[in-house]
């Protein structure tokens, strides 16, 4: 008999490739996991994961049995928000997720906010790179995203919310610092870039053509926090949004460079998929994202 715990095991075991990965975020032992598989497997009567040294993979069929695993979660939340209808903000969940900038220095804020005006509601936070995000609404495992592009599939619509700056920094002994600069002062940097998928890396190779510097010399870091303790180290210089360094140009830890033509803004989206029926809950988040006309302090 097929069980939506083993479902769920299955669709772990595919995301995070390998039965390790997949115990951790599940928090069962490995064994455990193995046992759901082969029970799956069992009653389907066909493998659905290939076991390899590199890890595990799903089978042609599996591939097949996850995506139908991904829409027969969608039914269940549809019945969940179905009941939530009727419960209004006195309970329900409420799941967003951001992209690693907004996700980890944005939605905390606008949470708290939220919290107060439903404090029975639980929530989460979800962060992950554009992409990712991306990849979360389309498939239904989040109602509501904060990023810094407009989607790329019909299926997922986007609002955009309000502005913010995109800052040069370096640290702060680095000759650049207090200096009227222009692009040609920078070709001889090295510039610290954000990972492939990453919608910061996208317009920090924007502005890279903006400027004429595609052939400066970058490096690849994952998430703003690595590239600002790189910075920090006088690895190179970077292009961050200026809420992710508030607090070290604040402290000392890093300058600001002045760049003429200056580094671009970029807006804050709300994205939902199209064909999302809202509950109560994340109606209201929605509501509250709308009335921001700037980023909170």
């Amino acid at each position: 008999m097929v069980t939506l715990n083993q479902l769920e095991v299955l669709v772990k075991v595919v995301e995070f490739r390998g039965f390790s990965g997949a115990a951790k975020a599940l928090f069962m032992s490995q064994p455990a996991v193995s046992n759901h598989i082969r029970n799956l497997e069992n009653s389907l009567g066909v493998q659905l994961v290939h076991r390899t040294s590199l890890g595990a993979r799903p089978t042609p069929v599996g591939e097949i049995v996850v995506e139908h695993v991904y829409q027969v979660f969608e039914i269940l939340d549809s019945i969940k928000r179905v009941a939530a209808d009727y419960r209004g903000l006195e309970s329900g969940q409420l799941v967003v997720a951001g992209t690693t900038t907004f996700g980890t220095y944005l939605l905390p804020r606008l949470l708290a906010d939220f919290s107060v005006r439903a404090p029975k509601v639980s929530c989460q936070i979800r962060v992950g790179n554009e992409d990712t995000v991306e990849s979360w609404l389309l498939r239904g495992e989040v109602a509501l995203g904060l990023c810094a592009d407009t989607p790329r599939d019909e299926q997922l619509l986007a609002q955009g919310m309000f502005e913010e700056r995109m800052v040069l920094v370096a640290e702060p002994n680095s000759p650049l610092v207090g200096r009227a600069l222009t692009p040609a002062d920078l070709a001889d940097q090295r510039f610290l870039m954000r990972e492939t998928g990453s919608a910061s890396r996208r317009l920090q190779a924007c502005a890279l053509r903006t400027w004429g510097l595609e052939a400066a010399e970058q490096w690849d870091m994952w998430g703003p926090d690595t590239l600002k303790q790189a910075v920090c180290q006088g690895l190179g210089v970077s292009l961050l949004s200026e809420h992710v360094i508030r607090q070290e140009i604040e402290s000392g830890m890093l300058s600001t460079l002045l760049l003429t033509p200056a580094p671009p803004t970029r807006t804050v989206f709300l994205v939902i998929r199209a064909d999302r029926v809202l509950t109560p809950p994340e109606k209201a988040f929605v509501e509250l994202v709308r009335t921001v006309a700037e980023w909170p302090s």
